[in-house]
């Protein structure tokens, strides 16, 4: 058996839906879940679709190449199609937090998340024990003022080698360059250990006791050159009172931080998100 699965955005109007399981039933598609959107401001119409395919002439090529023809030039159609059969590449970008890492390797040891991580990345060593302990090759690739954009190629190096799909900053403590950005366009995912937009910067738990405030959160978002304004995939929020210390805001946030972050990759991972003019779409 087959399965498929179709991202579609376009102008919205009229008999869209209708075409496209018209279209898959008459090639032999037994769909299994659909959703769709429509953004009324924007006049945008998103619709998400599973189909299976039993019938042995089928190939996910030459669906994508009839659909691109047919309904797709039609409806004037941005258009994306993923096999079942084809598991995501997933990089992995670290410094010294370990709680992200640990969380999303452990999922991953579980089976949990449906991808394959060819390999991690960090600019420190501090982490390689745990890369090791999971068995995944781990690259230590320091980044400084003077050795960033070499640093840089090794890494768009070992990317392009692993034909990676998407890359997650798993609390990766460097600004991920342009060059980097446009080579991955809404593939890079970051944590922000704050509930966006809000207490931006290196010690946001920090701000956000001076302030008193009542819930804290975490962000998970895809990166863009705009630092920390990228689409927001998934957030996160905890209750917090007078009586936490700065030190149980901050076990509170990781604790967030992990679960955010999980969130997103799957949702990612599962191609439940559609990105449109900064914002997102999430099909739950």
């Amino acid at each position: 058996m087959n399965k498929i699965t179709l991202l579609i955005h376009c102008k919205d109007r009229s008999n869209i839906i209708a075409s496209v399981t018209n279209f898959i039933a008459k090639e032999g598609g037994n769909i299994v879940y659909i959703d769709q959107h429509v953004d009324r401001e924007q006049d945008i119409f998103f619709m998400r679709l599973e189909s299976e395919f039993t019938i042995d002439s089928f190939t996910t090529s030459g669906f994508k190449e009839l659909f691109k023809n047919t309904l797709a030039s039609e409806f004037d159609m941005k258009w994306r199609i993923y096999s079942s059969e084809v598991k995501p590449k997933m990089a992995l970008f670290i410094s010294k937090y370990d709680h992200c890492l640990y969380d999303l390797l452990g999922r991953y040891n579980s089976g949990e998340l449906n991808l394959e991580i060819p390999f991690i990345i960090s600019n420190h060593l501090d982490l390689k024990p745990i890369a090791d302990n999971f068995k995944i090759p781990f690259h230590h690739i320091p980044v400084t003022k003077n050795t960033k954009n070499e640093a840089e190629s090794k890494q768009l190096e070992l990317l392009e080698k692993h034909n990676i799909d998407f890359i997650v900053l798993a609390r990766y403590m460097q600004i991920v360059s342009r060059k980097l950005i446009s080579k991955y366009p809404n593939k890079i995912i970051n944590i922000h250990h704050s509930f966006l937009p809000a207490f931006v910067g290196a010690k946001p738990y920090h701000s956000a006791y001076k302030r008193g405030v009542k819930i804290i959160g975490a962000t998970s978002h895809y990166v863009t050159e705009e630092l920390d304004a990228g689409p927001i995939i998934e957030q996160g929020v905890a209750h917090v009172s007078h009586t936490h210390s700065i030190q149980d805001l901050i076990a509170k946030g990781r604790d967030l931080e992990k679960i955010v972050l999980a969130n997103a990759v799957k949702l990612h991972t599962d191609r439940k998100v559609m990105v449109y003019n900064n914002k997102t779409v999430i099909f739950y």
